[in-house]
């Protein structure tokens, strides 16, 4: 960051040293800001635009569209270009023994991958839909798919049947690629059933590749090997298709806890920007750094993660329970593989913290130079352990964004220092807000996040949307030509901020709003608490508040605890926040993604049903809430 703040002014291009102004200057002229993103990470292209936005209008922005460019060429730039034998990918599992790919495999197989998949007419555009874990082959499948142009799309091998159709099942996909099973917590599952399943149902299907994650288990009849493709393919050149800059890279998904999720579709050259801009520069990672993060296939920041590729980085991938055996699992991997750059949740850091877990007394962190946290707001508390378990002298970032941009709207900067419960700041490029119900920025006051100018990774479009009727609605109807995102956020006058939880599962009693992050907060600091979950329940011509609450061992709900509860709440919150019900479950619905399921079991205490729960991650916690009695009297 620093580097590119001293690039520009040495272009004359930016007054001022610290991070508001360079801030500033990032949203005053967006054309000139991405413009110098572009310049300052070197995008390898085969033309030189001089266009970099065509319209400002949100939505209808095109980005550089006398661009041409490939997203793998990009991301493998420096494996092409320097020492081949270095590191590129290292991979742990619960089902495979560690094992390393160096540049030149990385390439080798990926060339390989990309010419099996020209031989059997995988076109530009021609969707690939890929169940797999957190391994290798999920990086190199969707490299070779983004080296053709082909449009890669892919879940976690731990989703049912159903909820990979309500994804897949939409977009049509020529290519179904699929492990065979998976390992987790101790147990392996077989999942080749499911993949043979998936491509009956799918008639638009035409091959069905299969990777052995799972020694053990044999490959069915019918299938087509991925090791044999490899073999046969070995020695194939890497051949890369220049695309217009928002040639479709991804399609991701949206949580599908109220719905049939909707297909985002991202585009390549916006996806390259904005992440080399926040791998790079907020992220402080280059290419003697060693990035990991804990995610799925079927979260987005698996597709963040493999864009660390860009800077020359290192990764890490992870297929496996971050808590098996114990809790000291992801520490152990960060001191074998010398991490410098450690990704995870704020769920995981508050299970660590919950468990009193000592990492850098146990493990040798001292190559640790950045821990970054996102899925939920990260306590205050959190990030007290952090500073005294973890590390001192490391940038502890807060990350948040979604889905909808595949990246983040507000985040942590190496120029900043890092304020207790306080997300550092808005993202370079990034003009976000706070709005009120009048649609006027607020500053010291809770507020809807909106984005007030286009951005490069703002999606092209929602798939099946022809006339774009689905995304505006989306995020465009509340403000109009105004990014609207659907978090609850609030902004303070050194441009920090604390985000408490998603506008639509804003609690309403009395008519006064409230966020669900401002009772977590006081509820899971207790010791006696693992986890909770708050929604709001019509009752009586209002809205109660409901919190449900998991008991860590050895402790039991008593009416002294749920008073020193709803005391800690009313001191601490306001009046407002205190519920009305306080009833203990044996867990808490999540999303496979590690997000409460505030919505869903909102709309289970309407008494109404919940489709799709083949999103949720642990349904049967929905069927244990519905039975108890104290919430329906």
């Amino acid at each position: 960051m620093a580097c590119y703040r001293d690039w520009l002014q040495n272009a004359s291009e930016m007054p001022g040293a610290d991070y508001a102004d360079l801030h500033a200057w990032s949203i005053a002229d967006i054309e000139r800001f991405w413009r110098s993103i572009w310049d300052y990470t070197d995008v390898v292209s085969a033309s030189d635009p001089s266009v970099v936005l065509e319209s400002h209008a949100l939505p209808g922005a095109r980005w550089f569209p006398q661009a041409r460019l490939n997203f793998a060429e990009n991301l493998l730039r420096h494996a092409l270009t320097s020492d081949a034998t270095r590191p590129a990918l290292h991979a742990r599992s619960e089902t495979r023994g560690d094992f390393t790919l160096s540049r030149s495999e990385l390439l080798a197989q990926v060339a390989a991958l990309a010419a099996w998949m020209r031989e059997t007419g995988i076109q530009p555009g021609d969707r690939i839909a890929a169940v797999v874990a957190n391994v290798p082959e999920a990086i190199i499948g969707m490299l070779a798919a983004a080296s053709i142009g082909a449009v890669w799309s892919s879940a976690s091998p731990d989703f049912g049947t159903a909820g990979i159709l309500d994804r897949f099942g939409q977009i049509e996909p020529r290519l179904l690629i699929c492990v065979n099973g998976y390992g987790y917590g101790g147990k392996v599952f077989d999942r080749t059933a499911q993949a043979l399943e998936l491509r009956a149902s799918m008639p638009s299907v035409e091959q069905l590749l299969m990777i052995r994650n799972v020694p053990d288990i044999a490959l069915p009849d019918g299938v087509i090997d991925w090791q044999a493709v490899q073999s046969e393919y070995a020695g194939a050149p890497l051949e890369f298709t220049a695309l217009p800059f928002d040639h479709p890279l991804y399609i991701l998904y949206s949580s599908g806890t109220t719905g049939v999720p909707k297909c985002i579709i991202h585009g390549a050259g916006g996806t390259l920007l904005q992440h080399s801009k926040e791998l790079m520069l907020h992220g402080d990672l280059g290419p003697e750094d060693v990035l990991f993060y804990f995610t799925t296939c079927g979260w987005m920041m698996w597709n963040w993660l493999a864009s660390g590729l860009v800077t020359g980085a290192e990764l890490v991938l992870f297929d496996g329970n971050p808590g098996y055996p114990d809790m000291h699992r992801l520490w152990q991997l960060a001191e074998d593989y010398r991490v410098t750059h450690f990704g995870t949740s704020a769920k995981f850091l508050g299970g660590c913290r919950n468990a009193g877990l000592q990492p850098g007394r146990s493990f040798d962190l001292s190559p640790l130079r950045v821990l970054l946290s996102t899925g939920s707001p990260l306590l205050p508390e959190d990030y007290d352990w952090v500073y005294e378990a973890v590390k001192k002298d490391m940038l502890l970032g807060s990350i948040s964004g979604g889905t909808d941009i595949v990246s983040c709207f507000v985040g942590c900067s190496p120029l900043l220092p890092v304020r207790r419960g306080v997300i550092q700041c808005r993202m370079l490029g990034m003009d976000v807000q706070a709005f009120n119900d009048a649609g006027r920025a607020v500053v010291g006051e809770r507020g809807e996040l909106v984005c007030l100018q286009p951005a490069p990774c703002m999606p092209i479009g929602f798939w099946n949307d022809p006339d774009g009727s689905r995304y505006r609605a989306a995020y465009f109807e509340r403000f109009d030509g105004v990014w609207a995102h659907g978090d609850y956020i609030e902004f303070d006058d050194e441009g920090g901020c604390i985000i408490h939880g998603r506008s639509d599962a804003t609690l309403n009693p009395g008519g006064v709003r409230i966020g669900t992050a401002e009772i977590y907060r006081q509820v899971e600091t207790l010791e006696e608490i693992a986890d909770s979950l708050v929604v709001g329940q019509d009752w009586e011509g209002d809205v109660r508040v409901v919190l449900l609450v998991v008991m860590n061992p050895d402790h039991q709900m008593d009416e002294a605890l749920r008073q020193r509860i709803r005391q800690r709440i009313r001191d601490n919150a306001s009046p407002r926040h205190v519920p009305a019900c306080i009833e203990v479950v044996e867990q808490i619905p999540y999303t496979r993604s590690g997000k409460k399921v505030e919505l869903a079991v909102a709309k289970l205490l309407r008494r109404e049903v919940v489709s799709n729960r083949e999103a949720i991650a642990n349904p049967e916690a929905l069927d244990q809430i519905a039975a108890n009695p104290a919430l329906w009297r």
